[in-house]
């Protein structure tokens, strides 16, 4: 999950204003929208940080970020040519296209976090202000022949649909690019009655259905709450037909019921045991592993208030969709669907690109002028 700034533990539910102030209160919200405009100097326009933390509100994120993100491109010809790109004009007919009550927004962040380490944060639009958000510590999978197939996806906060535009950078929550971004289709999910259920399971393609026609985001929604979402991405960055599945097992129904981590991180600051002489690597991994799923899921708790804990959804985000805080999806590659010719890896911070700016990791850190940061360097990329 993408971790948010630390200003979010502003209450999303301020109490009551008394009548005396509350003129004075509405009209000071209101001188605090400023309008985004093109010729605009970088410096009369609002910081990033402001706007992320909600202490200003614009009129216009499309316009603000795709300005933010035009002044940060990087030409990768000749580092990467291989590198699908977006243009920032195809980058903003994506967006604006999706800015109703049935788009079907996607992005996948790239998030390097000073704690929880490198994640990738996956976010689906299901209304036309809100996302709902997975947590994928290792990143999709792309390899049909994998020893490790499946991956962990964590529920975390609903966000606003205009996170889906951002990229960004500070010490305290590390860096964030986009990783790929488009538009999904919700394919039928059908078990057969005498299907076994097993967790690592791959999803069995002959039971895609023909859907009731409906919109995407429509679909998404009850598919969310069947438990079970079959997922096509249409990215940049994604090869065609890219399909993926996601199911709950039922232990989890409800979720994990936490305290602020804030109040236990002594509890949960702990390290990777030392394996025993006669551990196998391959249990070695798995202890590393279930510390990262831990780790991406938390990665958002520390700077939140009570508000937003309880309803699971940022300021200006509604949880109409019923998203769980922390619940542990499977996710798995939908082999035959996908069709891949041939695989691809996620590689992490130091090899991965914006598929709009061309940056990378420290490419982000610098250009917002974060110095000193040290991230996690247990992450390694799953290749086998």
């Amino acid at each position: 999950m993408v971790g948010q700034s630390a200003s979010l533990e502003r209450s999303i539910s301020p109490p009551p204003a008394r009548r005396a102030r509350k003129a004075h209160t509405e009209q000071s919200q209101r001188e605090q929208v400023a309008p985004v405009y093109p010729d605009q100097q970088p410096s009369q326009r609002p910081s990033l940080a402001a706007i992320e933390a909600g202490q200003v509100v614009i009129d216009d994120h499309l316009a603000y970020f795709s300005i933010h993100l035009q002044a940060a491109y990087r030409d990768t010809g000749t580092l990467q040519p291989l590198l699908p790109r977006l243009s920032i004009r195809e980058f903003a007919d994506l967006y604006r296209r999706n800015l109703n009550p049935h788009g079907h927004h996607f992005v996948v962040h790239q998030h390097d976090h000073p704690i929880s380490g490198v994640h990738y944060d996956l976010r689906l639009q299901f209304s036309q202000t809100s996302t709902i958000s997975f947590a994928i510590p290792y990143g999709l999978p792309g390899n049909a022949k994998s020893s490790r197939p499946n991956r962990m996806a964590i529920e975390t906060r609903v966000h606003n649909l205009w996170n889906n535009l951002i990229e960004s950078a500070s010490r305290a929550t590390g860096s964030l690019l986009i990783w790929d971004t488009g538009e999904y289709e919700v394919l039928a999910y059908r078990e057969a009655k005498k299907m076994s259920t097993t967790d690592d399971e791959s999803s069995d393609p002959d039971n895609i259905d023909v859907l009731p026609p409906s919109s995407q985001n429509e679909r998404l929604f009850a598919a969310f709450q069947d438990k079970h979402i079959r997922l096509r991405l249409h990215g940049r960055r994604l090869p065609t037909g890219y399909t993926i599945s996601l199911r709950l097992p039922r232990n989890n129904y409800q979720g994990q019921v936490r305290d602020p981590a804030r109040k236990r991180q002594k509890i949960r600051r702990r390290s990777v045991p030392t394996p025993r002489a006669e551990s196998t690597d391959s249990e070695t991994e798995d202890m590393v592993e279930e510390q990262l799923n831990e780790d991406a899921a938390n990665a958002s708790d520390s700077d939140e208030d009570a508000s937003i804990r309880m309803n699971n959804a940022y300021t200006g985000a509604t949880n109409t969709i019923g998203s769980v805080h922390q619940r542990h999806w499977f996710l798995s590659l939908d082999k035959k669907n996908s069709a891949l010719s041939e695989p691809f890896f996620v590689m992490g911070r130091d090899v991965e690109r914006s598929i709009v700016t061309g940056r990378t990791a420290d490419d982000v850190l610098n250009d917002e002028g974060v110095t000193r940061f040290i991230g996690r360097k247990m992450w390694r990329p799953i290749t086998e």
